[in-house]
């Protein structure tokens, strides 16, 4: 970190991450951190250096490419993460670890029944509507959509360990903002700052959403069954275009105009986050911590 003319540390590292059972698990551009707060109230640390396809395939870095290889390393890193996650958290100190086969299946049964739940189901209903194949009907998915995505976030928010998530979510959203503020990283400080992030993949969801009543009503009329087709198959092209409108979002996140396009995502948070306490505050500060000091290999 270098300081400001304010005297502040201005942060030179870009980490995303997401909340795990009773931890948070944070990525930098080449590690991986899981950290967990365990029955005996001490957090375990693990780390991992991150190997890219990018590294080895060049043209898997150029852009919109590069949001549909982030999609899955994302989902394959997040699975790897909650296992780890469940194991500590609930006292398993046995050595276990899924394997990359394993992770890829539960990846691959996550994506088919989040596109049933989320893509063919909405298109289902709302072709029960009779609103034809316009942009009238695509709005009319989009808002199906959603609904079923808030209906799905309410519901599971009523089970305990998924409040808690969603708690450990604002808790790693919390010492991200404290940290890209240039901060000093400890508790009092990150509870300053908000639990909402411009980043997180709830925005990521609500980007995806209007892409898709977009891409959808310019696509030609076609019968029922190539329109549902168009859900599907459109899917990485939809997320890599939803990925670069959130990384342009991010680095004109200061723009007034930026602002009030990301401000409906950032409420759609409202629904994914939940104020953390302070031992989940420092759980997150911890991983973030370890993973600048991996990054920077002090």
């Amino acid at each position: 970190m270098s300081l400001t003319d304010k005297g502040k540390k201005e942060p030179s590292l870009a980490f995303g991450g997401q909340a795990v059972m009773e931890g948070v698990m944070i990525r930098s551009k080449d590690h991986l951190v899981v950290c967990v707060r365990q029955p005996n109230d001490e957090i375990v640390t693990k780390t991992e250096e991150i190997h890219s396809l990018s590294e080895k395939y060049r043209f898997l870095k150029l852009p919109f490419v590069r949001g549909i290889l982030a999609l899955f390393e994302t989902l394959y890193s997040g699975i790897k993460g909650i296992y780890f996650s469940a194991n500590a958290a609930f006292g398993d100190n046995e050595e276990e670890s899924l394997n990359p086969k394993e992770i890829a299946v539960v990846v691959a049964v996550a994506v088919v029944l989040s596109i049933l739940l989320f893509s063919v189901t909405p298109f289902f209903l709302t072709s029960l509507l009779n609103l034809g194949g316009g942009v009238l009907f695509n709005v009319a998915e989009g808002v199906v959509r959603l609904s079923f995505l808030l209906a799905y976030l309410a519901v599971i928010s009523l089970f305990g360990d998924f409040k808690r998530i969603f708690q450990y979510h604002g808790a790693e959203h919390t010492a991200i903002n404290a940290y890209e503020a240039g901060v000093e990283l400890n508790v009092e400080n990150a509870r300053k700052y908000s639990r909402f992030h411009a980043r997180c993949g709830t925005s990521f969801l609500l980007i995806v959403t209007l892409i898709s009543i977009l891409f959808f009503s310019i696509m030609p009329s076609a019968d029922y069954l190539v329109r549902l087709s168009y859900r599907v198959v459109l899917i990485p092209v939809i997320s890599a275009v939803s990925y670069e409108l959130l990384r342009l979002s991010d680095r004109y996140k200061d723009s007034r105009i930026m602002k009030a396009l990301v401000a409906p995502g950032l409420g759609l948070q409202h629904f994914t986050t939940r104020q953390p306490d302070d031992k989940m505050i420092e759980v997150a500060i911890k991983a973030v911590k370890e993973v600048e000091s991996l990054q920077k290999g002090t």
